[in-house]
This record gives structure tokens, C-alpha cells and sequence, in this order.
């Protein structure tokens, strides 16, 4: 085995162990884990019974020859091996999968995210905090058995849902990996954890089999994301196109009794330095397109990473002015389901 994928071989197993302990640690200091909603089932097991499912992952390989599965279209022959922008072929490659705690309460609860972290991706922001995994390409080339089995793994941890992160350029090996997941037992809800630059023919094609829709909406003004996001000046309204499908599909997310989330669109949107993710014109969107009870992350840790450094403008974290006035304007568009994260400040 090579020593780099040696290195991340091991770093994954140790990811999963210390998911385990954290998990098991985690059930017992709080008493139990949460009871799962009962009358709850994931869309896609009705579409694995009916053979649905693997059509649809068939079809979303298909593209593959000619790829175009995130809005750059690069029409790459990724079953002959050629790469797309994303630096990826038709061979899955995963950087880890361990139960997560850092993702929102209603996701993570007691017994954790299941998440697993995809390697590569097509937007490639100059600021990406998991540079290693989605520009370095760090990671293991995987089966769709294998991607399956860690799915059914993190289920017998404890996790209450699938969480797949940068998902955009191997939605392929999702839906064929949950199709074989689900003949074994899998019934966790799945969450498409992205950057929100989805292509809306893609998306349709999950119609049914994604519960949680949880997209980041980065930019309202092209020109910063193509300078921040490698030349992705069709960010803002491809990824309102995608908002819009993702609200058709899921709605409205609202937790269950238990506190745990099943079903439903939350959105993301990081607030950065000198505005540069125009912050007051994505809450003015989703205020006017959406139920302003939308789940609404308005996140405060931005911090500067991998190439942030060559941008005087973000080269800096947030101040307490800056995330107060995004939550002022939150509160002022009529948003009633904002997630504020003060405590960094």
C-alpha cells in the first residue's frame, strides 16, 4: 500500500474507533440515547423495494461517461478514468467516517452525525477548512461495499443519520451504496451535506431518496464567488435554483419530538470578513422565497485556512459587529428559525 494511503487508512480506523468510544461515552453520561421516531422511514427503502433506487443510481453512473454532475459539466469520461475540475473519477475515494459532533444539535443529539467525509470536490474555495480532504485529495479508494458497510457500521454505533459530506461529484456510489445498504437493514434518514451548488436535473433525480437537505449558501454576488470559489460565478442563482428544489423535495425541516431531525431543508451560511459573502442578500432570499420559519444557520466560526492568507479581505476572522449586524438583519427579515451561534464571541 502506498505510504500516503497507508497514512489515511489508518487515520480513518482511527477516526471510527474513537466515533465508537465518543458514541458509547456519549449514550451513557446523558442516561440513554434518544428514542428514534418509530412511525419514521427513510423514502429511499420504499424505492430500494421497488427497484427504483438502483435504476436511479444506474442512470446518475451513466452520466458519468459524460459528466455532468455538478454545474461545471465538465463532460469528462470518468468511466475511462479521466478527472473532472473536481479531481475525481469514477473510483470512490473516502477520507474517513466516524459519528460526528460537531454538526447542528438536531442532527447530532446523543449518539452522533454518521459522517463520512468524501474526498475531492468541484468547488474548491480558496478558504475550505477541510482543504486536505477536498483539494489535497486526501483518502482511501473505496467499494461501493465498503461505502455501504461504513453506512451500516455508524447505524450499529448509534449514529441517527447518514451524513454525506461533499456529495455533489459521487451522488453515483451514494445511491448505488444505499441501495445495497438497504437490503442489509439500513433505515437512518440520509443527509446531503453540500455546498449548495447543485445542478437541479441532478437533484430531481434524488427526489425521494435524500431526507435532509443541508446546503451552504455562501454567496449572494458572483464575482466573490468566482474569486473565492474557482471561477463559480453562477454560484448565487444556480444555488437558489437548488435551495428551491431541495425545499420542494424536503420542507420545511422541524424536529421530532425526540429532537431529532428526519426530514427537511436547513441551510447554512457562513458569515465572512468585510461582507464577502454578502450576508444581508442571502437572508433577504431566503426570507422571501421561503416560510421564514426555514432552518437558518447563520454560522460565526469562519476562520482563515488553506489559501485565505493570499486575500487581505478574509485573511482575518469575523468580529462581534459583524456577526451581531447578520443577526440583526435575520431578525429584521422576518427569519423565526435561526440558529445563532454567539458563543464563539
Amino acid at each position: 500500500m502506498h505510504l500516503k494511503s497507508r497514512r489515511n487508512f489508518i487515520k480513518s480506523g482511527l477516526y471510527t474507533v474513537i466515533g465508537c468510544f465518543i458514541s458509547f461515552f456519549n449514550s451513557y453520561s446523558v442516561g440513554c440515547k434518544e428514542k428514534s421516531d418509530q412511525n419514521f422511514e427513510p423514502g429511499y427503502l420504499k424505492l430500494h423495494r421497488s427497484g427504483e433506487l438502483k435504476k436511479r443510481g444506474e442512470k446518475l453512473w451513466e452520466i458519468m461517461e459524460s459528466c455532468e454532475l455538478c454545474p461545471r459539466m465538465c463532460r469528462v469520461n470518468k468511466l475511462k478514468g479521466e478527472k473532472g475540475f473536481c479531481q475525481a473519477n469514477s473510483q470512490l475515494e473516502i477520507s474517513s467516517y466516524h459519528p460526528h459532533f460537531g454538526e447542528e444539535k438536531s442532527l447530532v443529539g446523543n449518539g452522533g452525525s454518521g459522517t463520512i467525509f468524501l474526498t475531492n470536490c468541484s468547488l474548491r474555495c480558496v478558504f475550505c477548512i477541510n482543504w486536505e480532504i477536498s483539494q489535497g485529495g486526501e483518502g482511501v479508494a473505496r467499494s461501493i461495499e465498503d461505502f455501504a458497510n461504513m453506512m451500516l457500521n455508524l447505524q450499529k454505533m448509534g449514529c441517527n443519520n447518514i451524513n454525506f459530506v461533499t456529495p455533489t461529484h459521487y451522488s453515483p456510489h451514494i445511491v448505488l451504496a444505499v441501495d445495497l445498504a438497504a437490503s442489509k437493514g439500513l433505515r437512518l434518514p440520509l443527509v446531503y451535506n453540500t455546498c449548495g451548488w447543485e445542478r437541479v436535473e441532478i437533484l430531481k433525480i434524488l427526489d425521494g431518496i435524500i431526507d435532509i437537505y443541508l446546503p451552504d449558501f455562501k454567496y449572494s454576488n458572483g464575482e466573490n464567488a468566482a474569486k473565492y470559489s474557482s471561477g463559480a460565478y453562477t454560484y448565487p442563482e444556480v444555488t437558489q435554483n437548488s435551495i428551491l428544489e431541495m425545499y420542494r423535495q424536503a420542507g420545511t425541516a422541524k424536529p421530532a419530538n425526540n429532537g431529532l431531525m428526519y426530514r427537511g431543508l436547513m441551510i447554512r451560511h457562513l458569515v465572512m470578513p468585510n461582507n464577502v459573502s454578502g450576508t444581508k442578500e442571502v437572508i433577504e432570499w431566503v426570507a422571501k422565497n421561503l416560510p421564514k420559519d426555514t432552518y437558518f444557520n447563520l454560522m460565526s466560526q469562519y476562520r482563515p485556512m488553506y489559501k485565505a492568507f493570499e486575500y487581505p479581505e478574509i485573511s482575518q476572522r469575523i468580529t462581534r459587529k459583524e456577526y451581531t449586524e447578520a443577526i440583526n438583519w435575520a431578525k429584521e427579515a422576518g427569519l423565526t428559525n435561526i440558529d445563532i451561534q454567539g458563543y464563539h464571541f
